[in-house]
């Protein structure tokens, strides 16, 4: 239990002013001081059933609301996104820490730009074959073949022949930001 409570003040500070309530509203209410009811928002001060029982009678909720469902659907449901004919389908949340996409490269006659930026990429050719450019190496990756480096070495892609190549690629945040959306 104790972990999930860490989560219990940002979200009592989230609802409180969803609802427009100003701490010295509730606090007073719930018959706390202010200092009290900031402190627990905070995270500095343990929730404790005593506290939080006035304070969410006042705003209207259940306890409940303030932990974190573990039956949260865990279904990734974001959609794929499509960028120079590239399709980048999210697999993982938006909140994931490390980023990976199914990346499907369609044929194309002339290779894509070398390109650089902050972060790692980590990729795993699924089907069809791709080519790597990475600095000064040209690679040809089969499918189950993996590669993984530095995206601050100027590297591009494109599948070999006239199959797509599908991808399963998978960045950090940094690299991420690059690949979905764009240099802008």
């Amino acid at each position: 239990m104790g972990h999930e409570l860490e989560q219990v003040g940002p979200r009592l500070r989230a609802i409180r002013r969803a609802r427009g309530f100003t701490l010295d509203d509730v606090a007073a209410r719930a018959g706390m001081s202010t200092s009290t009811l900031s402190r627990l928002e905070s995270g500095k001060r343990q929730a404790s059933l005593e506290l939080l029982l006035p304070v969410t009678r006042h705003l209207g909720i259940r306890i409940d609301d303030l932990l974190p469902s573990e039956t949260r659907d865990p279904r990734v449901r974001r959609p794929a996104v499509r960028r120079d004919g590239i399709t980048i389908a999210p697999l993982t949340p938006e909140e994931s820490a490390i980023r990976t996409y199914k990346i499907t490269y369609p044929p194309v006659d002339t290779l894509p730009e070398l390109r650089v930026h902050d972060g790692y990429e980590w990729l795993y050719v699924l089907s069809g074959k791709l080519r790597l450019r990475l600095g000064e190496q040209d690679l040809v990756l089969t499918r189950g073949e993996a590669a993984e480096f530095d995206t601050r070495v100027p590297h591009a892609m494109s599948p070999v022949g006239k199959s797509p190549a599908e991808v399963l690629s998978i960045f950090n945040g940094e690299g991420e930001r690059m690949h979905t959306h764009g240099s802008d």
